[in-house]
Protein backbone atom coordinates (compact mmCIF):
# COMPACT_ATOMS: atom_id res chain seq x y z
CA UNK A 1 0.00 0.00 0.00
CA UNK A 2 2.90 2.59 1.38
CA UNK A 3 3.89 2.19 -2.71
CA UNK A 4 0.91 2.42 -4.42
CA UNK A 5 0.36 5.85 -2.17
CA UNK A 6 3.96 6.64 -3.76
CA UNK A 7 3.21 5.99 -7.22
CA UNK A 8 0.15 7.52 -7.12
CA UNK A 9 1.69 10.83 -5.74
CA UNK A 10 4.59 10.58 -8.22
CA UNK A 11 2.17 10.22 -11.25
CA UNK A 12 0.14 13.19 -9.89
CA UNK A 13 3.25 15.54 -9.53
CA UNK A 14 3.93 14.32 -13.31
CA UNK A 15 0.22 15.16 -14.58
CA UNK A 16 0.87 18.74 -12.72
CA UNK A 17 4.56 19.54 -14.70
CA UNK A 18 3.16 18.55 -18.15
CA UNK A 19 2.94 20.86 -20.80
CA UNK A 20 -0.78 22.50 -21.46
CA UNK A 21 -1.43 20.55 -24.62
CA UNK A 22 -1.12 17.21 -22.88
CA UNK A 23 -3.95 17.36 -19.84
CA UNK A 24 -6.79 16.72 -23.07
CA UNK A 25 -5.87 13.52 -23.42
CA UNK A 26 -5.25 12.72 -19.44
CA UNK A 27 -6.87 9.34 -18.58
CA UNK A 28 -7.44 8.89 -15.22
CA UNK A 29 -6.16 5.14 -14.29
CA UNK A 30 -6.65 4.96 -10.82
CA UNK A 31 -6.92 7.45 -7.35
CA UNK A 32 -6.91 7.33 -4.15
CA UNK A 33 -10.25 6.70 -2.16
CA UNK A 34 -8.99 7.04 1.42
CA UNK A 35 -5.46 7.59 3.24
CA UNK A 36 -4.96 4.72 6.45
CA UNK A 37 -2.44 5.34 8.44
CA UNK A 38 0.11 5.17 5.69
CA UNK A 39 -1.42 3.02 3.22
CA UNK A 40 -4.15 4.09 0.97
CA UNK A 41 -7.44 2.79 -0.40
CA UNK A 42 -7.70 2.77 -4.15
CA UNK A 43 -10.73 3.76 -6.07
CA UNK A 44 -10.50 0.80 -8.13
CA UNK A 45 -10.62 -1.58 -5.03
CA UNK A 46 -14.00 0.82 -4.43
CA UNK A 47 -15.32 -0.21 -8.10
CA UNK A 48 -14.09 -3.84 -7.58
CA UNK A 49 -16.42 -4.53 -4.50
CA UNK A 50 -18.71 -2.61 -5.47
CA UNK A 51 -19.23 -4.65 -8.57
CA UNK A 52 -19.21 -7.35 -6.92
CA UNK A 53 -21.45 -6.80 -4.54
CA UNK A 54 -24.09 -5.45 -7.25
CA UNK A 55 -23.63 -9.09 -9.22
CA UNK A 56 -24.42 -11.16 -6.30
CA UNK A 57 -27.38 -9.14 -5.60
CA UNK A 58 -28.69 -9.56 -9.16
CA UNK A 59 -27.74 -13.16 -9.06
CA UNK A 60 -30.42 -13.41 -5.50
CA UNK A 61 -32.88 -11.06 -7.27
CA UNK A 62 -32.06 -8.64 -4.31
CA UNK A 63 -32.43 -4.76 -4.27
CA UNK A 64 -29.83 -2.58 -3.13
CA UNK A 65 -29.41 0.64 -1.63
CA UNK A 66 -28.61 3.74 -2.81
CA UNK A 67 -25.30 4.12 -4.83
CA UNK A 68 -24.02 7.01 -1.98
CA UNK A 69 -25.35 4.11 0.63
CA UNK A 70 -23.82 1.23 -0.70
CA UNK A 71 -20.13 3.18 -1.51
CA UNK A 72 -20.61 4.18 2.14
CA UNK A 73 -20.08 0.57 3.31
CA UNK A 74 -17.71 -0.14 1.13
CA UNK A 75 -15.51 2.01 2.22
CA UNK A 76 -15.98 1.21 5.97
CA UNK A 77 -15.40 -2.51 5.05
CA UNK A 78 -12.11 -1.51 3.12
CA UNK A 79 -11.25 0.38 5.59
CA UNK A 80 -11.19 -1.79 7.93
CA UNK A 81 -9.44 -4.04 5.66
CA UNK A 82 -6.86 -2.09 5.33
CA UNK A 83 -6.13 -1.13 9.15
CA UNK A 84 -5.93 -5.30 9.65
CA UNK A 85 -3.84 -5.97 6.73
CA UNK A 86 -1.13 -3.42 8.64
CA UNK A 87 -1.70 -5.08 11.83
CA UNK A 88 -0.72 -8.22 9.96
CA UNK A 89 2.37 -6.98 8.15
CA UNK A 90 3.12 -6.09 12.26
CA UNK A 91 2.59 -9.08 13.41
CA UNK A 92 4.51 -10.88 10.61
CA UNK A 93 1.06 -13.27 9.13
CA UNK A 94 1.77 -14.35 5.79
CA UNK A 95 0.27 -16.32 3.46
CA UNK A 96 2.32 -18.21 0.94
CA UNK A 97 1.37 -18.38 -2.68
CA UNK A 98 1.68 -22.33 -1.39
CA UNK A 99 -0.86 -22.17 1.19
CA UNK A 100 -3.29 -19.92 -0.78
CA UNK A 101 -3.13 -22.53 -3.78
CA UNK A 102 -4.35 -24.76 -1.49
CA UNK A 103 -7.21 -22.90 -0.23
CA UNK A 104 -8.41 -22.32 -3.67
CA UNK A 105 -8.47 -25.87 -4.46
CA UNK A 106 -10.05 -26.69 -1.40
CA UNK A 107 -12.94 -23.72 -2.20
CA UNK A 108 -13.17 -25.83 -6.12
CA UNK A 109 -13.75 -29.01 -4.51
CA UNK A 110 -16.04 -27.39 -2.32
CA UNK A 111 -18.21 -26.88 -5.16
CA UNK A 112 -17.53 -30.23 -7.12
CA UNK A 113 -14.98 -28.17 -9.42
CA UNK A 114 -11.57 -28.55 -11.02
CA UNK A 115 -9.33 -25.57 -10.18
CA UNK A 116 -9.59 -24.72 -13.68
CA UNK A 117 -13.54 -25.28 -13.77
CA UNK A 118 -13.93 -23.09 -10.76
CA UNK A 119 -11.09 -20.29 -12.44
CA UNK A 120 -13.39 -20.34 -15.49
CA UNK A 121 -17.00 -19.87 -13.15
CA UNK A 122 -15.24 -16.27 -11.88
CA UNK A 123 -14.37 -15.03 -15.12
CA UNK A 124 -17.81 -16.24 -16.36
CA UNK A 125 -19.23 -13.95 -13.57
CA UNK A 126 -17.07 -11.21 -14.56
CA UNK A 127 -14.64 -11.22 -12.04
CA UNK A 128 -10.46 -10.84 -12.85
CA UNK A 129 -8.77 -14.39 -11.24
CA UNK A 130 -6.28 -12.46 -10.18
CA UNK A 131 -8.00 -10.20 -8.42
CA UNK A 132 -10.28 -12.57 -6.57
CA UNK A 133 -7.26 -14.27 -5.87
CA UNK A 134 -5.44 -11.83 -3.85
CA UNK A 135 -8.63 -11.23 -2.19
CA UNK A 136 -9.20 -14.61 -0.57
CA UNK A 137 -4.95 -14.18 0.56
CA UNK A 138 -6.45 -11.08 2.51
CA UNK A 139 -9.38 -12.77 3.73
CA UNK A 140 -6.71 -15.43 4.98
CA UNK A 141 -4.62 -12.81 7.06
CA UNK A 142 -7.58 -10.76 7.94
CA UNK A 143 -8.89 -14.03 9.48
CA UNK A 144 -5.63 -14.91 11.33
CA UNK A 145 -4.86 -11.68 12.94
CA UNK A 146 -8.58 -11.46 13.92
CA UNK A 147 -8.56 -14.76 15.55
CA UNK A 148 -4.86 -14.32 17.43
CA UNK A 149 -5.75 -10.54 18.44
CA UNK A 150 -9.56 -11.30 19.95
CA UNK A 151 -8.02 -14.82 21.72
CA UNK A 152 -6.51 -12.39 24.21
CA UNK A 153 -9.52 -10.68 24.84
CA UNK A 154 -12.11 -13.27 25.29
CA UNK A 155 -11.92 -14.91 29.42
CA UNK A 156 -14.65 -18.05 29.61
CA UNK A 157 -14.53 -18.92 33.21
CA UNK A 158 -15.05 -22.86 34.32
CA UNK A 159 -18.55 -22.01 35.87
CA UNK A 160 -19.92 -20.16 32.79
CA UNK A 161 -19.22 -23.44 31.21
CA UNK A 162 -21.26 -25.34 33.97
CA UNK A 163 -24.00 -23.07 33.57
CA UNK A 164 -24.56 -23.38 30.08
CA UNK A 165 -24.40 -26.99 30.04
CA UNK A 166 -26.89 -27.02 32.71
CA UNK A 167 -29.58 -25.32 30.99
CA UNK A 168 -29.05 -27.51 27.77
CA UNK A 169 -30.24 -29.98 29.30
CA UNK A 170 -33.47 -28.71 30.34
CA UNK A 171 -34.01 -27.16 26.94
CA UNK A 172 -36.91 -28.33 25.01
CA UNK A 173 -36.11 -25.89 22.17
CA UNK A 174 -32.33 -27.13 21.22
CA UNK A 175 -33.83 -28.89 18.10
CA UNK A 176 -35.12 -25.09 16.72
CA UNK A 177 -32.76 -22.91 14.13
CA UNK A 178 -33.33 -19.15 13.82
CA UNK A 179 -32.66 -17.36 11.18
CA UNK A 180 -31.95 -13.98 12.30
CA UNK A 181 -31.25 -10.50 10.60
CA UNK A 182 -29.07 -7.76 12.45
CA UNK A 183 -28.73 -3.95 12.36
CA UNK A 184 -27.00 -2.09 14.68
CA UNK A 185 -27.36 1.87 15.29
CA UNK A 186 -23.46 2.48 16.61
CA UNK A 187 -22.66 4.33 19.55
CA UNK A 188 -19.88 6.59 19.10
CA UNK A 189 -16.30 6.08 20.95
CA UNK A 190 -17.05 6.88 24.69
CA UNK A 191 -20.78 8.20 23.85
CA UNK A 192 -22.32 10.91 26.07
CA UNK A 193 -26.14 10.96 27.07
CA UNK A 194 -26.94 13.25 23.69
CA UNK A 195 -25.12 10.21 21.42
CA UNK A 196 -26.88 7.72 23.06
CA UNK A 197 -30.30 9.62 22.97
CA UNK A 198 -29.48 10.71 19.05
CA UNK A 199 -28.88 7.03 18.29
CA UNK A 200 -31.82 5.85 20.09
CA UNK A 201 -33.82 8.19 18.06
CA UNK A 202 -31.75 6.54 15.00
CA UNK A 203 -32.71 2.94 15.61
CA UNK A 204 -36.76 3.91 16.33
CA UNK A 205 -36.36 5.75 12.89
CA UNK A 206 -35.20 2.54 11.41
CA UNK A 207 -37.79 0.42 13.22
CA UNK A 208 -40.90 2.84 12.23
CA UNK A 209 -39.36 2.09 8.71
CA UNK A 210 -39.73 -1.20 8.72
CA UNK A 211 -43.04 -1.79 10.78
CA UNK A 212 -44.14 0.38 7.34
CA UNK A 213 -42.82 -2.27 5.47
CA UNK A 214 -39.59 -1.03 4.24
CA UNK A 215 -37.18 -3.61 3.39
CA UNK A 216 -34.48 -5.25 6.23
CA UNK A 217 -31.87 -6.19 3.99
CA UNK A 218 -32.24 -2.88 2.48
CA UNK A 219 -32.00 -0.63 4.91
CA UNK A 220 -29.15 -3.00 6.77
CA UNK A 221 -27.04 -2.55 3.90
CA UNK A 222 -27.87 1.64 4.21
CA UNK A 223 -27.61 1.73 8.14
CA UNK A 224 -26.15 -0.86 10.14
CA UNK A 225 -22.88 -0.09 11.74
CA UNK A 226 -22.67 -4.11 11.73
CA UNK A 227 -20.08 -6.33 10.74
CA UNK A 228 -22.42 -8.16 8.17
CA UNK A 229 -23.87 -4.72 6.68
CA UNK A 230 -22.71 -5.43 3.08
CA UNK A 231 -24.90 -8.93 3.66
CA UNK A 232 -28.05 -7.24 4.42
CA UNK A 233 -27.36 -7.79 8.22
CA UNK A 234 -27.66 -11.82 7.75
CA UNK A 235 -26.91 -13.42 10.73
CA UNK A 236 -27.14 -16.85 9.29
CA UNK A 237 -28.78 -19.64 11.08
CA UNK A 238 -28.34 -20.23 15.33
CA UNK A 239 -29.89 -22.39 17.43
CA UNK A 240 -30.85 -20.37 20.68
CA UNK A 241 -27.56 -21.38 22.68
CA UNK A 242 -25.40 -20.12 19.46
CA UNK A 243 -27.27 -16.58 19.77
CA UNK A 244 -25.94 -13.45 21.71
CA UNK A 245 -28.42 -13.67 25.17
CA UNK A 246 -30.32 -10.42 24.58
CA UNK A 247 -31.61 -11.96 21.31
CA UNK A 248 -31.93 -15.46 22.51
CA UNK A 249 -34.34 -13.88 25.04
CA UNK A 250 -36.48 -11.86 22.84
CA UNK A 251 -36.60 -14.74 19.48
CA UNK A 252 -37.72 -17.92 21.73
CA UNK A 253 -41.14 -18.50 20.18
CA UNK A 254 -42.22 -16.01 18.08
CA UNK A 255 -42.80 -16.28 14.25
CA UNK A 256 -40.93 -15.56 11.50
CA UNK A 257 -41.28 -12.50 10.17
CA UNK A 258 -41.28 -10.96 13.73
CA UNK A 259 -38.82 -7.36 14.44
CA UNK A 260 -37.95 -6.29 17.59
CA UNK A 261 -35.68 -3.50 18.90
CA UNK A 262 -33.82 -1.20 19.70
CA UNK A 263 -32.39 -3.07 22.14
CA UNK A 264 -29.71 -1.61 23.92
CA UNK A 265 -25.90 -3.48 23.42
CA UNK A 266 -22.66 -2.15 24.77
CA UNK A 267 -22.09 -1.25 21.20
CA UNK A 268 -25.60 0.95 20.26
CA UNK A 269 -29.22 -0.32 19.31
CA UNK A 270 -29.90 -3.58 18.07
CA UNK A 271 -32.80 -4.23 15.69
CA UNK A 272 -33.16 -8.29 15.03
CA UNK A 273 -35.76 -9.73 12.87
CA UNK A 274 -36.60 -13.20 13.24
CA UNK A 275 -36.17 -13.96 9.15
CA UNK A 276 -37.22 -17.53 9.63
CA UNK A 277 -36.91 -20.69 11.71
CA UNK A 278 -36.54 -24.51 10.61
CA UNK A 279 -36.11 -27.78 12.62
CA UNK A 280 -32.35 -28.30 13.34
CA UNK A 281 -30.53 -29.62 10.53
CA UNK A 282 -28.02 -32.55 11.25
CA UNK A 283 -24.54 -31.51 11.55
CA UNK A 284 -22.04 -33.71 10.81
CA UNK A 285 -18.19 -32.87 11.68
CA UNK A 286 -15.23 -34.29 10.80
CA UNK A 287 -12.27 -34.63 13.17
CA UNK A 288 -8.75 -35.20 12.57
CA UNK A 289 -6.05 -36.64 14.44
CA UNK A 290 -2.48 -35.49 13.48
CA UNK A 291 0.70 -35.38 14.67
CA UNK A 292 3.39 -32.38 13.24
CA UNK A 293 6.97 -31.14 13.90
CA UNK A 294 7.39 -27.21 14.33
CA UNK A 295 10.53 -25.24 14.08
CA UNK A 296 10.53 -21.56 14.54
CA UNK A 297 12.56 -19.46 12.33
CA UNK A 298 15.23 -17.02 14.12
CA UNK A 299 18.07 -14.67 14.01
CA UNK A 300 19.93 -17.71 13.72
CA UNK A 301 17.62 -19.86 11.74
CA UNK A 302 16.15 -18.87 8.55
CA UNK A 303 12.93 -19.55 6.83
CA UNK A 304 15.05 -21.26 3.94
CA UNK A 305 16.91 -23.48 6.57
CA UNK A 306 13.75 -24.05 9.11
CA UNK A 307 11.73 -25.40 5.33
CA UNK A 308 15.13 -27.07 4.57
CA UNK A 309 15.62 -28.93 7.89
CA UNK A 310 11.94 -29.97 7.51
CA UNK A 311 12.32 -31.38 4.16
CA UNK A 312 15.32 -33.14 4.96
CA UNK A 313 12.90 -35.21 8.36
CA UNK A 314 10.54 -35.92 5.25
CA UNK A 315 13.41 -37.52 3.05
CA UNK A 316 14.22 -39.56 5.60
CA UNK A 317 10.28 -40.79 6.78
CA UNK A 318 9.60 -41.46 2.99
CA UNK A 319 13.03 -43.79 2.99
CA UNK A 320 11.99 -45.27 5.81
CA UNK A 321 15.29 -44.15 7.89
CA UNK A 322 13.65 -41.95 10.94
CA UNK A 323 10.51 -42.31 13.31
CA UNK A 324 8.08 -39.30 13.21
CA UNK A 325 7.22 -39.83 17.08
CA UNK A 326 11.16 -39.72 17.91
CA UNK A 327 12.06 -36.78 15.44
CA UNK A 328 9.31 -34.73 16.99
CA UNK A 329 10.50 -35.31 20.48
CA UNK A 330 13.74 -34.06 19.42
CA UNK A 331 13.34 -31.28 17.10
CA UNK A 332 9.88 -29.86 17.49
CA UNK A 333 9.69 -26.43 19.40
CA UNK A 334 5.87 -27.12 20.05
CA UNK A 335 4.51 -28.02 23.42
CA UNK A 336 3.34 -31.49 21.71
CA UNK A 337 7.31 -32.41 20.96
CA UNK A 338 7.04 -34.89 24.28
CA UNK A 339 4.09 -36.41 22.70
CA UNK A 340 5.76 -36.96 19.36
CA UNK A 341 3.85 -34.65 18.46
CA UNK A 342 0.48 -35.67 19.02
CA UNK A 343 -2.10 -33.23 18.37
CA UNK A 344 -4.83 -35.62 19.27
CA UNK A 345 -8.64 -35.65 17.47
CA UNK A 346 -9.71 -32.18 17.00
CA UNK A 347 -12.05 -30.33 14.28
CA UNK A 348 -9.65 -28.90 11.61
CA UNK A 349 -11.11 -25.39 12.03
CA UNK A 350 -9.77 -25.09 15.31
CA UNK A 351 -6.10 -25.26 13.89
CA UNK A 352 -4.48 -22.53 11.93
CA UNK A 353 -5.71 -22.27 8.41
CA UNK A 354 -2.86 -23.33 6.55
CA UNK A 355 -2.43 -26.20 9.03
CA UNK A 356 -6.05 -27.22 8.48
CA UNK A 357 -5.87 -26.73 4.95
CA UNK A 358 -2.78 -29.03 4.86
CA UNK A 359 -4.39 -31.60 6.54
CA UNK A 360 -7.59 -31.30 4.48
CA UNK A 361 -4.70 -32.50 1.31
CA UNK A 362 -3.25 -35.83 3.49
CA UNK A 363 -4.18 -39.33 2.89
CA UNK A 364 -4.20 -41.45 6.34
CA UNK A 365 -0.28 -41.98 7.14
CA UNK A 366 0.93 -39.13 4.73
CA UNK A 367 3.41 -36.71 5.67
CA UNK A 368 3.01 -33.18 4.27
CA UNK A 369 5.59 -31.49 3.05
CA UNK A 370 7.12 -28.48 5.25
CA UNK A 371 4.34 -25.59 4.77
CA UNK A 372 4.38 -22.25 7.15
CA UNK A 373 2.01 -21.09 9.51
CA UNK A 374 1.68 -18.25 11.71
CA UNK A 375 3.50 -19.75 14.48
CA UNK A 376 6.93 -21.49 11.84
CA UNK A 377 7.05 -24.26 9.72
CA UNK A 378 5.85 -27.42 10.36
CA UNK A 379 5.38 -31.07 8.78
CA UNK A 380 2.11 -32.97 9.75
CA UNK A 381 1.30 -36.26 9.24
CA UNK A 382 -2.44 -37.39 9.62
CA UNK A 383 -3.07 -40.27 11.49
CA UNK A 384 -7.26 -40.65 11.41
CA UNK A 385 -9.65 -39.18 10.40
CA UNK A 386 -14.14 -39.57 11.82
CA UNK A 387 -16.84 -37.73 11.24
CA UNK A 388 -19.33 -37.23 14.40
CA UNK A 389 -22.96 -36.14 14.69
CA UNK A 390 -22.56 -32.55 16.18
CA UNK A 391 -25.99 -32.08 17.26
CA UNK A 392 -25.69 -35.03 19.66
CA UNK A 393 -22.52 -33.81 20.84
CA UNK A 394 -22.76 -31.45 24.25
CA UNK A 395 -19.50 -31.77 25.79
CA UNK A 396 -17.41 -28.89 28.01
CA UNK A 397 -15.04 -28.76 24.63
CA UNK A 398 -18.37 -27.65 22.64
CA UNK A 399 -19.94 -25.56 24.97
CA UNK A 400 -17.14 -23.51 25.66
CA UNK A 401 -17.22 -23.28 21.27
CA UNK A 402 -20.53 -21.99 21.87
CA UNK A 403 -19.46 -19.34 24.77
CA UNK A 404 -16.41 -18.37 22.70
CA UNK A 405 -18.63 -17.60 19.39
CA UNK A 406 -21.10 -15.65 21.24
CA UNK A 407 -18.12 -13.06 23.07
CA UNK A 408 -16.22 -13.36 19.66
CA UNK A 409 -18.84 -11.40 17.36
CA UNK A 410 -19.18 -8.33 20.28
CA UNK A 411 -15.81 -8.33 21.06
CA UNK A 412 -14.48 -8.66 17.52
CA UNK A 413 -16.56 -4.98 17.11
CA UNK A 414 -15.04 -3.29 20.09
CA UNK A 415 -11.81 -4.18 18.74
CA UNK A 416 -12.16 -3.12 15.13
CA UNK A 417 -13.97 -0.01 16.62
CA UNK A 418 -10.94 0.29 18.77
CA UNK A 419 -8.22 0.20 15.79
CA UNK A 420 -10.34 2.67 14.07
CA UNK A 421 -10.22 5.33 16.73
CA UNK A 422 -6.51 4.56 16.64
CA UNK A 423 -6.18 5.13 13.45
CA UNK A 424 -5.59 8.35 10.74
CA UNK A 425 -8.09 7.90 8.27
CA UNK A 426 -8.54 10.36 5.55
CA UNK A 427 -11.62 9.84 3.21
CA UNK A 428 -11.31 11.51 -0.14
CA UNK A 429 -14.51 12.81 -1.32
CA UNK A 430 -14.94 11.88 -5.23
CA UNK A 431 -14.24 14.69 -7.57
CA UNK A 432 -12.08 16.52 -5.22
CA UNK A 433 -8.50 17.32 -6.80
Amino acid sequence: MKNSFKLILLSSMFILSAPKQSLAAEVELDRVAAVVNSGVVLESEVKDLINSITLQAKKNNQTLPSDRALRIQVMDKLINDAIIAQLGERMGVQVSDAQLDETLANLARENNQSLESFRQALVADGLVYEKYRESVRNELISGEVRRASLRRRIYISPQEITNLMDVMKEQTSADVEYRLGHILIEFPNNPKQADISAAKVRAETVLELLENGSDFTNIAMTSSGGSNALEGGDLGWKTINEMPTLFSEIVAGQEKGSVFGPIRTGLGFSIVKLVDVRGRQVVEIEEVKASHILIKPSIILSEAKAEALLQSFVDQLNAGEADFAELAKEHSEGPTSVRGGDLGWSEPSKYDPAFSEALASLDIDEVHKPFRSSFGWHIAKLTGRRTLDATEQMNENRVYQLLYNRKFGMEGARWIKELRDEAYIEIIETGKK
